[in-house]
């Protein structure tokens, strides 16, 4: 199982837009620096956590926003907002298992329940955890009082 680079890189989006909001216009080409990341893709990522409600665009001089606090955003919600290709199932099965195989014929009937559970923790695991913890952990690095 992996979790692509855009849950990564919208988790560094949302800590970078709270922590520069107060010095700074916070623009998609502001943000790819910070990332070490193409504009493109960051603005690809904005758009996703923009339809699902973490932030605002405005442009021109608007830059970038958030709609709540880091602390009420979770990992579940990053998660959601950008992993589309596997935000409903965690596990995907290969199309086409040999129903006359011994195997094949009852391969997902085996692995059903168990890999329900293991999705159903994993995001039971992201919903504990929120990016205000992130931007905590950001600010003890760099030396700054905890908010």
């Amino acid at each position: 199982m992996q979790v692509s680079t855009k849950f990564t890189i919208a988790i560094h989006l949302l800590v970078a837009t709270e922590y520069f909001r107060k010095t700074r216009r916070v623009t998609s080409q502001f943000l790819a620096g910070s990332i070490g990341s193409n504009p493109v893709i960051v603005r690809n990522i904005m758009n996703q956590l923009r339809h699902a409600g973490l932030i605002e665009v405005k442009r021109g001089p608007g830059g970038i926003t958030l709609t709540r606090p880091l602390s009420q955003i979770t990992f579940l919600d990053v998660y959601n907002a950008v992993e589309t290709n596997s935000a409903d199932k965690l596990f995907r099965f290969h199309e086409n298992p040999n129903p006359k195989c011994p195997v094949g014929g009852h391969i997902h009937e085996a692995l059903d329940k168990d890999l329900h559970v293991i999705q159903d923790s994993f995001k039971a695991e992201l919903a504990s955890k929120n990016v205000g913890e992130v931007m905590q952990s950001v600010l003890k690095a760099n030396g700054q009082v905890l908010r």
